[in-house]
């Protein structure tokens, strides 16, 4: 039992290695790899971390069971407003200038306000002028300035992640397939479970490698904000790797075409580019939406990675994205080891 168990894993380190070697003696991939994230990064870097905001920006918490109260002032043309089920949530964004003033459906007499912010502070003058200072109740937080690369910079990691697990897998297996390497690999010892293994095994090393790379030599002349645990990110990191992985193996499982492969592929990635808050919020999307985002193992894997960054949150508070992520990798994996055929079906 042992000496199967040592040959299994022997299997596995062979191949994996042999993979590795496949990627870094690809000098054009490689280079690629690493430089792609960092132009996107010092693009917005450069274009989106300086200057003030020029609306301003109200939070309303409407309880499930609550509709949304009539404020004539969010009426105003250069008032945005917007609706959070989760007060917590809503506190967050206004400790991190995301919002400039937090009204509750629940507590209509109370206002929070972040005291760091000029634009809340300034709302405030222009909301109490209209509501009246005696009927209020004022209430405080403080909190740090979240710049738009700060908030963004999970986003830019999680897409490298995505199209690096997706692209690096599915298309590297399917070129496997129709240039008979796999038909070469099915005659020797080697199970699918054993080569599956070592794919895995080999795009999660080096996506950890180069996301390290990409996120040291950009904080180098960004400044990210972190506040949570380099552990917790990296236990995150590592879930959302293995979950986009054995997405990626399901849509290769059976797949000979590379052009069939690249549309696939790209089917895949484009809704989570849009729907998994890489560069926007979706604190205003209609429900459905946000279902459909919650669908997604890119989601998941930015949103918990967000939390960290910016709010300083644990594991413990990130369960819930832990546990979709296990359950995500589990469902995939099953599915791409069943289907999974070393010829075209």
């Amino acid at each position: 039992m042992i000496d199967r168990i040592v040959n299994f894993w022997r299997v596995v380190y062979v191949l994996m290695m042999a993979r590795n070697k496949e990627f870094y003696r690809d000098r054009g991939v490689m280079i690629w790899s690493f430089l792609f994230p960092f132009l996107i990064v010092a693009a917005i870097g450069f274009a989106f971390s300086g200057g003030e905001q020029t609306v301003f920006t109200v939070g309303v918490y409407v309880p499930a069971a609550q509709a949304d109260p009539d404020i004539p002032l969010l009426r105003e043309s250069f008032i945005k407003h917007v609706t959070y089920d989760d007060f917590d949530q809503a506190l967050d964004r206004l400790r991190n200038f995301q919002v400039d003033l937090l009204l509750s459906a629940e507590q209509p007499d109370y206002y929070w306000m972040n005291e760091g912010s000029p634009t809340s502070r300034a709302m405030e003058r222009l909301f109490l002028a209209e509501n009246g200072r005696a009927a209020m109740q004022r209430q405080t937080v403080t909190g740090q300035e979240i710049r738009y690369v700060d908030w963004v910079i999970p986003g830019v990691l999680g897409m490298n992640l995505m199209f690096g697990c997706l692209f690096g897998i599915g298309y590297v297996i399917v070129r496997y397939r129709k240039n008979g390497v796999l038909k070469r690999i099915q005659v020797t010892p080697v199970t699918p479970l054993q080569f599956l293994t070592a794919q895995v095994l080999s795009r999660l090393l080096v996506m950890v490698v180069v996301s390290v790379i990409i996120y040291a030599g950009c904080d180098l002349f960004l400044n990210f904000v972190m506040r949570g645990s380099y552990l917790d990110l990296i236990i995150v990191a590592l879930l959302g790797i293995v979950a986009m992985i054995a997405f990626a193996l399901i849509i290769a499982s059976r797949t000979a075409s590379e052009e069939l492969a690249n549309g696939l592929l790209n089917l895949a990635t484009f809704p989570m580019l849009l729907l998994s808050e890489v560069w926007f919020s979706l604190d205003e999307a209609p429900n459905w939406l946000i279902f459909i985002s919650q669908c997604l193992p890119l989601t998941h894997a930015v949103q918990a990675a967000r939390e960290i960054m910016l709010n300083g949150a644990g594991l413990g508070s990130l369960m819930y994205h832990v546990w979709v992520l296990l359950a995500m990798s589990i469902v995939f994996l099953a599915a791409a080891s069943v289907l999974f055929r070393w010829n075209e079906a």
